[in-house]
């Protein structure tokens, strides 16, 4: 018995005498060799300052700064350091009662603790900040100024593409995805500022500074031996065109809407416009938290970003997607012609359509520029009723519903901003619950018409006009073209082109012929450009919505869709004036604006005149209108951007 335990003794011996060895070596290192953790521990009167990174800048095509950075500072407190302070001065300079600063004091021990730093007051306004640094001494040791970096937007543009950044929230601090954040710290919440926060944000750096005795910093500790220095966040390019975006959001000032311009060769978004817009700065600063506030409530809801979130019936600018359907089924030709009468008989009761002259419908080029509803109501019927798929119910249906998808509907692309819609593409199973079992072609007879149950987002109208210029191919609608000393292939799949089906080019040669009789000769000539060939479509989608809790009919949606030039597009469109009637009214003229500013960066006289007309027409109800603060914010906005 002992002769085994002699070997088991020896062994635990030697383990322990192993366990021994290591901790002392390991002491020998820290106290003797590795002097960082001594000095650190001896030094009591040295402050651990955090150094914010500069966050990365944002610039248009054009190499244009359209985001920047700009200083403010906050007031941080160490609660347990907050003694023998002058708190009435420090309350009239913040314009806060004692009551009000004994409520800061025990929210910041409950946030960080007593010996932690905690925001006081976010970033002052200067007049404050002025009083406050010369008047520091009086505050230490409890209280600090630290350096926030904020935003700034030189061009007052595009605010619902760029997004704002704030305070990370103490809910979120909980949250395993931010675990890298701490309590003060600011990152994107919206826009380009959240999609691409990891490379934009930088790193944050730490500095040590040796303190007299009234706590005052004197300079680094150890000569910045156990510094770190903060790594700025890295730039963005994008594909966005600074003056294109400022030319839409002018043309769509008093109008409720959107406009989205992509360029079909890359999917690169040159413009997107959400109407009513604002100015970022509103969503900067110290007034950041009031100025959300109010545009939160404003009855033009300009946070909503309608361009990606927005969803419309499109009308007759889906016209085009029906009739390459019904050519690649192959149920039509593009000589295929319908003897239209002003109206459509094949259902239950007539669907009319605007024009009533002979042979308006007599092919498809005709009836794509006069925007026949009886000819696409009957080329939608003879896709989804095709003997091949055994009708509408068993397979003619889901058919359509999958060329849809396709084409980028009813499901979201995938652009590089949060909070993309889906839009609404009906399929046979939407049709079976609806009806129980009880439909056919002529039930939904009005998505020929793109009428009915459909809905889509503007982004994916535009991206749809993509798909036709480039004849059957497109790039997933993006912002960001690169990103400065990228590693992270965050921009991989923008790169990656997407082929629609199997269309052939002989049925989008068919289809664009139409689009540019629209322009040349038909319902879309207002957005003709001298010497480029466009090729577009006119939409007049019905609107309706409740009054007095009855559903009534409103005032049409106006659409325009477009890409030019047609050969080789460099630009496609897709625009919507929401309650402004017919869409070569205001639509049209506004998507011929934008794409003559973009393919020529000039604008005739001709169109000047007409910009000045779409400008000063209003389109949102008036009693809405009172109601809302939007000019008031913005004006103010401008006046503060223009001061020294």
């Amino acid at each position: 018995m002992s002769v085994f335990n002699q070997p088991r003794k020896r062994v635990i011996q030697l383990i322990i005498l192993g366990m021994v060895v290591l901790i002392i070596t390991r002491l020998f290192f820290l106290q003797i060799v590795e002097k960082k953790y001594a000095k650190l521990a001896d030094a009591n009167a040295v402050l651990r300052k955090v150094v914010y990174p500069s966050r990365g800048i944002i610039f248009d095509r054009q190499n244009r700064s359209i985001l920047g950075n700009d200083v403010l500072y906050d007031l941080v407190v160490t609660p347990a350091s907050a003694k023998n302070i002058d708190t009435l001065y420090l309350c009239n300079i913040l314009k806060i009662d004692k009551e009000e600063f004994r409520k800061r004091i025990i929210n910041a021990i409950v946030k960080n603790g007593r010996v932690r730093q905690s925001v006081f007051a976010p970033l002052l306004a200067p007049d404050v900040f002025g009083q406050l640094q010369e008047s520091m001494y009086l505050f230490q040791p409890g209280f600090e100024l630290v350096p926030r970096q904020i935003r700034s937007y030189p061009y007052a543009a595009a605010a619902n593409i760029l997004g704002y950044i704030a305070e990370i929230s103490p809910g979120m601090l909980k949250d395993s995805a931010y675990f890298s954040y701490n309590s003060g710290d600011y990152l994107g919440f919206t826009g380009l500022e959240k999609t691409y926060e990891s490379v934009l944000m930088g790193k944050r750096g730490i500095q040590y500074l040796v303190k007299d005795n009234l706590n005052r910093p004197q300079g680094a500790y150890e000569n910045g031996e156990f510094d770190s220095a903060a790594v700025a966040g890295k730039n963005l390019r994008l594909s966005l065109d600074i003056e294109l975006q400022q030319l839409g959001e002018k043309l769509m000032k008093g109008k409720s809407g959107s406009i989205v311009a992509i360029d079909p060769q890359t999917g690169g978004i040159l413009a997107m416009v959400s109407g009513p817009s604002f100015d970022p700065n509103l969503l900067t600063g110290s007034y950041r938290s009031a100025n959300f506030s109010k545009l939160y409530v404003d009855t033009t809801k300009p946070l909503f970003n309608r361009a990606i979130q927005a969803m419309y019936p499109p009308g007759s600018t889906f016209k085009p997607m029906i009739a390459l359907v019904g050519l690649d089924e192959g149920v039509i030709t593009p000589s295929f012609g319908y003897p239209c009468g002003g109206a459509y008989y094949g259902c239950n009761r007539p669907i009319k359509c605007e024009h009533h002259d002979a042979g308006h419908a007599a092919n498809l080029r005709l009836a794509l520029s006069h925007s026949c509803n009886s000819y696409f109501s009957h080329v939608y019927r003879l896709s989804v009723d095709a003997g091949k798929f055994g009708g509408i119910k068993v397979g003619g249906m889901q058919k359509w519903a999958d060329y849809m998808n396709n084409f980028g509907f009813g499901h979201r692309i995938g652009i590089d901003i949060p909070s993309e819609g889906r839009g609404l593409v009906p399929d046979k199973k939407y049709y079976d619950n609806r009806y129980k079992g009880s439909w056919n072609s002529c039930t939904s007879v009005f998505l020929g018409i793109g009428q009915g149950e459909l809905l889509l987002t503007p982004l994916q109208m535009a991206n749809a006009m993509c798909i036709v210029a480039n004849r059957g191919s497109y790039y997933i609608p993006h912002f960001v073209s690169s990103i400065d000393n990228d590693d992270t292939r965050l921009l991989d799949k923008y790169k990656v082109k997407h082929d629609v089906a199997h269309i052939s080019d002989t049925a989008y040669r068919a289809v664009i012929n139409g689009m540019t009789d629209v322009v040349e000769s038909g319902t879309g000539r207002v957005a003709q450009i001298e010497g480029v060939k466009v090729g577009g479509k006119t939409g007049t989608a019905e609107n309706y919505g409740f009054v007095n809790g009855v559903r009534t009919k409103l005032k049409n949606h106006a659409m325009f869709v477009a890409f030019a030039p047609a050969e080789n597009a460099r630009i496609a469109i897709a625009v919507i004036v929401e309650n402004s009637g017919y869409g070569a009214r205001y639509a049209g003229p506004i998507a011929g604006i934008m794409m003559e500013k973009y393919l020529k960066d000039t604008l005739s006289v001709k169109r000047q005149a007409q910009m000045k007309t779409v400008i000063e027409t209003v389109t949102i109800d008036p009693a809405m209108l009172a109601k809302s603060h939007l000019d008031s914010l913005n004006r103010a906005a401008s006046i503060k951007q223009k001061k020294p």
